[in-house]
């Protein structure tokens, strides 16, 4: 369908002649849903923009923001202005889906984001239905194809994690605590236990925590006693903050390693640094450890007057990423942006060199690291792991 049409569905009854009329729209709509006409480029970042994420998500927006102010300073894409559309999904599937449709009625060309896998599964093919290419930050494989990533996946985290722990740590015993209502942490410790007990690391416990507590003393007692060398948290923040800090002041013998879903700053600030030191946290470098980071940076600091959000360098990349591929493509044609998308091979961008596997839309290698915490409370690549890994 060109994109100058307007289809008006009425109120429909039946719940399968909505889904087919949906299905008639996707297979259509080759320029999403704002109107050609319009002088400027409306770029969707869904992100949890309130709730328990919501610092991370602040740092989302901020670097989408930079991403399309260079760009509009530079002419825009085409010639039209870049807008950046907030939609906040809370980090919650049910309200993304809610945003996600109302932003899709409203207009877009494109979407960033979003962060979490639980509601990617349930936003993305949304975005995909109307015509959009999505560059996600989702790291569950179950998003895989469902538009382009830069971000490292769970099929290449947990054996960085799994490489960590054997050959950094030299854990012979690992207990892993997990939040069970989320898609990637549940996937990841999964796949980590997998991982781990292939390689000959006995699994003192597999314990599953709900997020929204006030405290997991229970738990992180329970887990220690069963007396693992590590003890693993695949959880997002605050409740990593909310175990590293428990696990210091229980004065847990066993080592302590966050998983990737607690990369964020709210974990240093919920642990407190001495507890965050105590917690290394398995990440991507943080935005100044990227190498030619320093100009990246400084323009952050001169827009908003702060230090870059931990995903800041990702969502700006991503914003960029996606205008390369439009302005590659010549237009917004979906099938043409995909095309060309699909043969990145050595791009550059503030996370360093990207190129795309065709087959899932994700990006080869993974920038996977272990981040330890300064004494000023910031992250940086983890010195001991850098060496023992090899990186």
């Amino acid at each position: 369908m060109n994109s100058k049409k307007k289809i008006i569905v009425g109120v429909v009854a039946s719940a399968v002649v909505v889904a087919l009329v949906v299905g008639i729209i996707s297979l259509t709509r080759t320029s999403g849903t704002s109107s050609t006409s319009s002088t400027t480029m409306r770029l969707g970042l869904e992100a949890p923009l309130t709730g328990s994420l919501s610092v991370l998500g602040k740092g989302m927006l901020d670097g989408a923001e930079l991403a399309a102010s260079q760009l509009n300073a530079k002419g825009g894409i085409l010639g039209k202005q870049v807008e950046i559309i907030p939609i906040n999904d809370a980090g919650d599937a049910t309200t993304g889906v809610a945003a996600a449709k109302k932003a899709i009625a409203n207009g877009l060309d494109g979407v960033v984001g979003p962060y979490n896998s639980s509601v990617g599964v349930k936003t993305l093919p949304l975005y995909l239905q109307a015509g959009l290419v999505p560059i996600r930050l989702t790291s569950d494989n179950a998003t895989d194809s469902m538009g382009f990533t830069l971000q490292p996946m769970t099929s290449q985290i947990a054996p960085a994690a799994s490489s960590a722990l054997t050959t950094w740590l030299k854990a012979s015993s690992v207990a892993i605590i997990y939040d069970s209502t989320q898609n990637y942490t549940v996937t990841v410790a999964n796949s980590l236990k997998t991982d781990l007990q292939k390689a000959g690391v006995t699994i003192t416990a597999f314990a599953p925590i709900t997020p929204g507590l006030s405290s997991y003393t229970s738990v992180v007692n329970q887990v220690a006693g069963t007396n693992p060398q590590v003890i693993y948290n695949a959880v997002y923040s605050p409740e990593g903050g909310l175990i590293a800090q428990e696990m210091f002041q229980e004065k847990i013998r066993a080592s302590c390693l966050a998983d990737y879903a607690s990369y964020s700053t709210d974990y240093i600030t919920v642990a407190g640094v001495p507890a965050a030191q105590a917690c290394p946290v398995v990440g991507v470098p943080s935005p100044q450890d990227f190498p030619h980071s320093a100009s990246y940076v400084a323009s952050y600091h001169s827009m908003f007057h702060a230090a870059p959000g931990s995903w800041s360098p990702y969502t700006y990349d991503s914003v960029n990423f996606w205008a390369y591929g439009v302005k590659q493509a010549g237009g917004l044609n979906a099938s043409s942006i995909t095309s060309v998308l699909k043969k990145v091979n050595g791009w550059l961008g503030w996370t360093g060199s990207v190129t795309i596997d065709p087959t899932t839309e994700n990006r080869q290698p993974a920038t996977v690291v272990v981040n330890q915490v300064t004494p000023e409370g910031t992250f940086i690549i983890d010195a001991s792991w850098a060496t023992a890994s090899g990186f």
